[in-house]
């Protein structure tokens, strides 16, 4: 039953982004980026993960008109929401909506680590650092994959489906880390390694 409910979890729906699951960071960067494309103002909500926030910058009203028609302008202010055309509008607001979006779908414990940050951007670099790690942690999980796919072996009755379930998440696993077998390899490892009946 917890299986259910975990994989329902890190699943989500249309109301709820996915559940990041501390285990498999891959698959949730996926699947959060599937949830996003379903969103009304997709093209800015990946920008703002991708790119940063919408940056207003300042405005200069005019004051008067010139003698020679040129406006006189005040001094430089900040741009506020107001300010914005329909088009920075709902660049702003993706901006929101994206924080929103990977925000939910964080665990408290992960979540506690990076509510300092305010942007899409910034939580998706901070979470990505702290779950895909540097380059090492990259080679561990490579060689920990690599390791399991030397051991894998059917188990005490264990199924066949449940044996082909299993394998293929390895497989995914590898995958999701660009890890490359070649499809001979594959086939072999799977058909050596089931129990005969």
């Amino acid at each position: 039953m917890a299986n259910l409910l975990e994989d329902i979890q890190c699943a989500g729906s249309d109301t709820r982004p996915p559940m990041l699951d501390r285990t498999d960071f891959a698959s949730w960067q996926q699947r959060i980026r599937l949830y996003c494309q379903g969103k009304k103002n997709v093209v800015n909500i990946l920008k703002s993960i991708d790119e940063g926030p919408y940056q207003m910058g300042t405005i200069r009203e005019p004051l008067a008109k010139g003698t020679e028609g040129a406006p006189h302008l005040g001094p430089e202010r900040p741009r506020v929401y107001s300010d914005l055309s329909p088009k920075e509008k709902d660049w702003y607001n993706a901006d929101i909506r994206a924080t929103n979006i990977l925000l939910q779908g964080l665990s408290k414990d992960i979540y506690t680590l990076i509510n300092q940050y305010t942007d899409a951007k910034d939580i998706w670099n901070n979470v990505k650092m702290l779950l895909e790690g540097s380059k090492l942690t990259k080679e561990d999980r490579e060689s920990q994959l690599y390791d399991d796919f030397e051991h894998f072996r059917q188990h005490k009755r264990e199924t066949i489906r449940d044996y082909y379930v299993r394998f293929a998440k390895l497989i995914n696993d590898m995958r999701n880390i660009k890890m490359t077998m070649s499809r001979m390899q594959l086939n072999s490892k799977f058909v050596n390694n089931i129990l005969p009946e």
